[in-house]
């Protein structure tokens, strides 16, 4: 039984599908969907199939854009003897956030996961493998999330890249900064202890 109007429900039901939205919050923005004036609701949508329309795979790295190549892969200034691996988008604009990595990136789609389906000719592997036959590429960077799944491909790609005479290396594991070591557990400090580095 619907307590409320049927498009509430459905718009609710719409919003419940996307990833970190429960019934509540879905309930909660359906609502403030119908407070908004129509202007706003129009822009909300054009944005929405904006993103369907416009947004595509960068030809090159697999990152979105709406430029082929991306903005990235296109910058002369970007040092393109470094390339770091990640598993999807939001992994480069994490790493892009912080202004430190100014070399190029190579999008997997995804990690390693056998229980879910997912081998390596569902990544974007073999891509990997064609841009670094030939190229200056000096170092290749793993930067996987610190998961079983991100575990298992990174040690398949270190396993895969080694025969390229390319230098592998993965981003470093510890501790966040701001944390307490008595609240750290051990998997975290034992990564912190292997990563150490001289001060």
């Amino acid at each position: 039984m619907h307590y409320t109007a049927e498009s509430i429900e459905q718009l609710a039901e719409r919003f419940a599908q996307l990833p970190g939205i429960g019934r509540k919050t879905a309930q909660r923005l359906a609502l403030y969907v119908l407070k908004m004036n129509r202007e706003e609701v129009n822009a909300l949508s054009e944005a929405i199939v904006n993103v369907k329309e416009r947004v595509r795979y960068c030809s090159v790295c697999s990152n979105i854009t709406e430029s082929d190549p991306c903005p990235i892969c296109s910058n002369p200034k970007r040092e393109r003897s470094y390339l770091c691996v990640v598993e999807e988008p939001n992994d480069v604009l994490a790493i892009e956030k912080t202004n430190e990595f100014r070399g190029l990136y190579h999008v997997l789609g995804g990690a390693l996961s056998p229980l879910d389906g997912v081998g390596p000719e569902d990544l974007r592997i073999r891509e990997l493998l064609d841009r670094l036959s030939g190229k200056n590429v000096d170092e290749v960077i793993l930067a996987m999330n610190p998961n079983v799944e991100g575990e298992a491909t990174t040690l398949y790609l270190s396993k895969l890249l080694k025969p390229l005479e390319v230098k592998v290396t993965r981003i470093a594991r510890g501790l966040p900064v701001g944390s307490d070591l008595e609240f750290a557990d051990e998997a975290t400090l034992s990564r912190a202890l292997e990563g150490r580095i001289a001060v």
